[in-house]
């Protein structure tokens, strides 16, 4: 049963981005190299912000501030990367569609460039539940579960299952938010996603207080339909733009 567990977790977490990936990443070869550059280039990130804040460990178990610290710098660590990324991104989308047009073929649509921002997205998300989730779940398949005591209703791993699966729907679909801001020079997305990356960060410091699983988890999951549904507005207007311009 605990195998049966354990599986169980590991799918929570990733199962929604394994059907993402099947339908739409694995179909075109260039987003399954980048989604792949994107998980190494946010794992290394991590493992230099880890590298980082070594030397500050063990960090008080009685305190929550040394932790929002750490939640800041990582964010704005990975947000600056994120203008990097995209960076890299745009000089690609140029040569692809120089390309393009010495060939005679289309420049790439805007549905490419959203898979593509997707992709890099999901990249980002499978990284955070590789290092913060899978990680911790070789334990989850042994003779027994386990449980702490502050929050001592739920399973620690179902809640670091559950808390992954929130953080790789944010990074995947902030991504696409990220990219349309950069390109529109859109200053409501541009910070749209750092203030819901760190927000989303800082929420789980609730699950510092006795029971405070039952509060945290739930607000997380308010970001992650706020960031749900604000992609999904972007899109929809994007697209709508699209088709409306003469000879789309």
């Amino acid at each position: 049963m605990t195998v049966a567990a354990g599986i169980g977790y590991a799918l929570l977490a990733l199962g929604p981005s394994i059907s993402l990936f099947v339908s739409v990443i694995s179909k075109k070869p260039f987003l399954i190299l980048t989604l792949l550059s994107s998980t190494l280039l946010w794992l290394i990130s991590l493992i230099i912000l880890s590298g980082i804040w070594r030397p500050f460990l063990p960090l008080s178990s009685t305190t929550w501030w040394p932790y929002g610290i750490l939640i800041f710098t990582a964010v704005a660590f990975q947000e600056g990367l994120r203008i990097l990324f995209w960076k890299i991104y745009k000089r690609l989308e140029d040569t692809l569609d120089a390309f393009a047009d010495r060939v005679s073929k289309p420049r790439l649509f805007l549905t490419d460039k959203m898979q593509i921002a997707l992709a890099g997205g999901l990249g980002h998300g499978v990284a955070h539940a590789v290092f913060f989730c899978l990680s911790l779940l070789t334990p989850a398949f042994g003779p027994a579960t386990a449980f702490v005591d502050r929050c001592s209703q739920m399973p620690f791993f179902l809640v670091s299952a559950v808390i992954a699966l929130a953080f790789v729907t944010i990074h995947t679909f902030s991504m696409l938010i990220a990219f349309n801001g950069y390109a529109e020079g859109n200053k409501v997305d541009q910070f749209f996603v750092p203030i819901v990356h760190l927000a989303s960060g800082m929420v789980t410091l609730v699950n510092f207080a006795s029971g405070g699983c039952i509060i945290g988890v739930p607000l997380l999951y308010f970001l992650t339909i706020l960031t749900l549904l604000h992609c999904g507005k972007m899109v929809w207007r994007r697209l709508t733009e699209n088709r409306s311009r003469p000879g789309s």
